[in-house]
């Protein structure tokens, strides 16, 4: 966490207009142990939505400070995104677009289609519920996710975080892109949209960013 934001450390600078970025980094790491206090259980490592919620949530420690400072929710969200797109290139390429293929395979498609089944049974409340989808004759993509309920959207509204979630929704295209993967999505919960529409294919090496 403290990397992430040592990574923005010349936005925080140029865009709060800062001279020393230590007490807010600071004040983002306290925040940062009240958010893991706050994170739900959805299963531990027998669940795939638990990497999601390790990876993303911590973002919310870091509006929460900014938005308390006044900070405009388009700076808030350029400085969350600036973060995770710096981070996640401190990981060599290679390692990153391995990622992604395993998460194109066979296997890994196979997994989600048995967890999205079993997110049905909704065994924990602050859990994500999906539908695996299968590309239809005219469809581009590989597979998709359609996330019916969103784990996200429930901490937002418990913990009053919903001005915040907006920008967690927009990291995910980054995630996948650095990955090697193309997602496509045109709709969110957090939007009003009745599910979140996934759709992910994999990208041609010529598009594959560094």
């Amino acid at each position: 966490m403290r990397l992430r934001l040592d990574v923005i450390d010349d936005l925080l600078r140029e865009r709060l207009g800062l001279t020393d970025t230590a007490p807010i980094k600071d004040a983002v790491m306290q925040e940062f142990e009240v958010v893991l206090a706050q994170m739900p259980y959805v299963g531990g490592s027998e669940s795939r939505m638990s990497d999601f919620f390790m990876r993303l949530l911590g973002f919310m420690a870091i509006g929460r400070v900014l938005h308390r400072r006044g900070v405009a929710k388009e700076v808030i969200a350029e400085l969350e995104l600036e973060s995770f797109k710096r981070h996640m290139l401190t990981t060599p390429e290679a390692e990153r677009l391995e990622a992604g293929r395993k998460f194109m395979s066979d296997a890994n498609k196979a997994l989600i289609r048995d967890q999205a089944a079993v997110s049905h049974e909704q065994k924990y409340p602050g859990d994500f519920v999906y539908d695996y989808v299968e590309p239809g004759p005219n469809d581009t993509f590989e597979f998709g996710v359609n996330y019916r309920s969103c784990g996200f959207c429930k901490f937002a509204g418990k913990h009053g975080d919903l001005d915040i979630l907006p920008h967690i929704c927009g990291l995910d295209f980054a995630a996948y892109d650095l990955r090697g993967i193309r997602l496509e999505r045109t709709q969110t919960l957090a939007q009003g949209a009745p599910y979140c529409n996934f759709r992910f294919s994999t990208k041609p090496p010529a598009e594959t960013k560094s």
